[in-house]
């Protein structure tokens, strides 16, 4: 029985998608929004730009930059924890990909759509159920009405359920894949085998296939997922508990407060009695003009 390895991770992603352009090919035209008669036809790999790295992450992101026949441009980027900062560099980099096109003096007639993929398998939506999220520049007021050049596309793993019947088969299938083959996998789907191109991406993902070395480097990155989540999961719990901490401080400062200006009230009262003016008794005690005059009425 094959040993498989998840295609979530880089060495995995890379020997899939990187490799094998008619592969790549067959995933964003499932995935993407793309019109019926607008799919892709051909991928030409680019050499993916040096971006910068996202300071909380240890590792590098996976990704692939890619062109089609029609001159268009799509990054593809494979993100396992969540992070703001993830979104911006997705943005950063295709708005990038997407100036760039154009040499000095040329017109920006010339520029053609950049399609940004976020795949995550972690959730960063936690207010909908919603795992597809399609971004483009619209009319706010009139959001029909859109700018063509940029759009960014994440899709939720976590989130994906194939039970919508308004989504294509294909695109369920492919989600399928990245979503459950993993070490644990013992037998696949015969609906998965069925499509040619995901038969061949399940068959790149079987551990036989793989050096030492791309083994060795496979593992490394699971156990720096492992490592970083320990690392979050530290700090949120730290940020918790200094919270709460300050919490106790806070709520102890309000009490010596609160204590401290029923005994200012209780001096003024007294010395109210003994017909001290309001101006000696705010200066004994520290209490303004406007809360003495609330004590005398």
């Amino acid at each position: 029985m094959p040993r498989y390895l998840d295609p979530k991770g880089d060495v995995v992603f890379k020997k899939i998608f990187s490799q094998h352009p008619h592969l790549l090919k067959s995933f964003l035209n499932a995935v993407l929004p793309l019109p019926e008669n607008g799919l892709i036809d051909s991928l030409e790999y680019l050499h993916p730009e040096q971006i910068p790295e996202i300071p909380a992450l240890k590792r590098p992101i996976i990704d692939v930059k890619c062109k089609d026949s029609n001159g268009r441009i799509f990054i593809v980027e494979m993100q396992i924890e969540w992070t703001d900062a993830f979104k911006q560099r997705l943005l950063f980099n295709s708005s990038k990909a997407y100036v760039k096109q154009l040499q000095k003096g040329e017109e920006y007639h010339l520029l053609n759509p950049v399609y940004g993929l976020g795949i995550l398998a972690s959730v960063f939506d936690r207010d909908s159920d919603d795992w597809y999220h399609h971004y483009r520049i619209v009319n706010v007021g009139k959001p029909e009405r859109v700018i063509e050049g940029l759009q960014l596309v994440f899709i939720e793993l976590p989130k994906f359920k194939p039970v919508n019947i308004s989504q294509k088969k294909l695109q369920v299938l492919w989600l399928r894949f990245m979503k459950e083959i993993n070490e644990k996998t013992q037998t696949i789907e015969p609906e998965l085998l069925k499509v040619p191109e995901i038969r061949e991406a399940i068959s790149l993902t079987e551990e036989a296939g793989y050096t030492p070395q791309e083994l060795e480097a496979y593992d490394k990155y699971w156990d720096a997922v492992s490592t970083e989540k320990t690392l979050w999961t530290g700090r949120f719990d730290e940020g918790i508990e200094k919270g709460r901490q300050e919490g106790r401080e806070e709520g102890r400062e309000e009490g010596r407060e609160e204590g401290s200006r029923s005994e200012k009230i209780s001096l003024a009262k007294k010395l109210l009695a003994e017909d001290f003016s309001l101006e000696k008794i705010s200066q004994l005690t520290g209490l303004s003009s406007e809360e003495l005059k609330d004590l005398v009425s």
